[in-house]
């Protein structure tokens, strides 16, 4: 793997062979990255996260969320719960992230909207305000 200039990584990490993180990324705690990937300058990938190999991720990764490859392109596919539940999440927690991950990805509300719905329909644990907070300070954009 390699880690360029600035790069701070979080701890227990995983980095699978080939990974390039480009300079001043930010992988924090618990994060997974697959082998083969390519993760652009300034990028976050989020705590919990789980990047699929061989994928080439040019925006932050939100935290709890496994994102891989389709047609090409970056996705997120859903909470990483394997991940999640390997970590001694509840289960109630994985779902309200799964909940989030609809209203973000498949309900098609922009950003705001999706935001703004999440902060008043769903409990507000730690995870769902973290997730909220990690959108809204994004500065490359969110995947």
């Amino acid at each position: 793997c390699h880690a360029a200039h600035g790069v701070v990584l979080g701890n227990h990490v995983t980095c699978s062979n080939s990974v390039q993180l480009a300079g001043d990324v930010h992988v924090e705690d618990y994060a997974v990255v697959g082998g083969v990937t390519a993760v652009h300058q300034f990028c976050t990938v989020g705590r919990h996260a789980m990047v699929g190999g061989m994928t080439r991720v040019v925006q932050d990764v939100p935290p709890f969320m496994l994102c891989g490859l389709s047609h090409g392109e970056i996705h997120v596919v859903g909470p990483n719960q394997v991940g999640l539940s390997r970590r001694g999440f509840p289960e109630a927690t994985v779902m309200l992230l799964k909940k989030a991950a609809r209203i973000l990805y498949r309900d098609g509300l922009n950003r705001s909207q999706a935001l703004a719905r999440i902060e008043a329909e769903l409990e507000q644990t730690e995870e769902i305000r973290d997730l909220v907070s990690f959108y809204r300070n994004s500065e490359r954009g969110v995947v």
